[in-house]
């Protein structure tokens, strides 16, 4: 029997193959990525390109980032930071705690806004770190500062 909190599994012989969901950065189609794959190439199945490992932190370039929010089939939690940010640099476990944790629930892209000013702008960017979750290019909150992990997390939930 399965519990609500359990991620789904797909039956093959006589393993169980656990699988998370993954957006694919080039064209944002929704895969299903298996976890024992992880130390393997997995590819998309609409465009064959390669798939991110869930609960990594995914940095691509601007043309990308625009892509991959308007497309991502899951939710997009966007930290805009400033390497030389002191706050964005204590929030730095937070995001990664939560990309590992909510992995195959929402997507987390990290935009360095010194390397990309017009994508910050374009979002209206004027603090670091700013979080934005989007879905579909679709913004569904903003939130600028370092907070608590409890209380980024309950942010988070709240806008997915």
């Amino acid at each position: 029997m399965a519990f609500a909190w359990e991620r789904p599994t797909e039956r093959k012989a006589d393993t169980m193959t656990e699988k998370v969901k993954v957006s694919c950065l080039h064209c944002g189609a929704t895969n299903n990525f298996p976890l024992d794959a992880a130390d393997k190439k997995v590819v998309c199945g609409r465009c064959r390109n390669s798939l991110p490992v869930p609960g990594t932190i995914l940095e691509p370039p601007e043309q990308a980032a625009f892509t991959f929010f308007q497309n991502s089939g899951l939710p997009v939690l966007v930290d805009f930071y400033s390497p030389t940010c002191g706050p964005c640099l204590m929030m730095n476990p937070v995001i990664e705690s939560l990309a590992k944790r909510r992995a195959g629930q929402i997507m987390v892209v990290r935009v360095n806004t010194d390397k990309n000013p017009r994508l910050a702008a374009q979002f209206g960017i004027q603090a670091v770190p700013t979080f934005v979750v989007l879905h579909k290019g679709t913004e569904r909150g903003r939130t600028s500062g370092a907070m608590q992990e409890a209380d980024f997390s309950l942010w988070v939930a709240s806008r997915t």
